[in-house]
């Protein structure tokens, strides 16, 4: 039986890790096998980077704090050994980083996660991760309302243009009409 100490220690996990699912902009729970140091250690930067925590738990402690937050979809999934990544404000990066060494690694696979208080399957995950930055959307987004505005005034431009030469042409032809004394 474990000490009472042991227990009080895992129930701070547990609470603590059902605390930060609920607060999550996303989580992605990965199957953490066949990945090497150095992999490891490359992926740990690029999440840390990207202000995501990353922790290898326990399953039984995963599930419990499924229980709590309210994430009991995701239990299913807690076999073997596993990791969970969490974002508070990016909802793509773990989903986006996390994908890049599952496709690196035969072992290493997306089993699923969490987006915006809802369970979602890890096909749902690998769509997020294809998902491009936010740069390149708002520059999509951008060249879109750009992109008719600067056909209209290539039009208004055309006209002004177009009557512009009429204009310039009317004056010369009107001094030849005009009547000799």
């Amino acid at each position: 039986m474990p000490s009472e100490k042991i227990l009080e220690q895992k129930k701070a996990v547990v609470e603590a890790l059902a605390d930060k699912m609920g607060r999550a902009a996303s989580g992605v729970l990965v199957k953490y096998e066949g990945i090497t140091v150095d992999q490891d250690t490359k992926m740990r930067a690029a999440l840390r980077a990207a202000g995501v925590e990353y922790a290898v738990i326990k399953n039984t402690l995963i599930g419990k704090a499924c229980d709590i937050a309210g994430f009991e979809g995701l239990k299913p999934q807690l076999e073997g050994m596993n990791a969970i990544a969490i974002s508070y404000d990016d909802p793509i990066a773990p989903a986006k980083i996390l994908k890049e060494y599952a496709e690196k690694i035969e072992t290493f696979e997306i089993r699923g996660g969490i987006l915006e208080g809802a369970v979602v399957d890890a096909a749902t995950v690998n769509e997020l991760a294809d998902i491009p930055p936010k740069e390149v959307l708002v520059a999509k987004l951008l060249g879109s309302i750009q992109s008719p505005l600067y056909k209209f005034a290539y039009v208004l431009q055309a006209i002004i243009d177009k009557d512009g030469e009429a204009a310039e042409e009317a004056p010369a032809e009107a001094p030849a009409e005009t009547p000799a004394e």
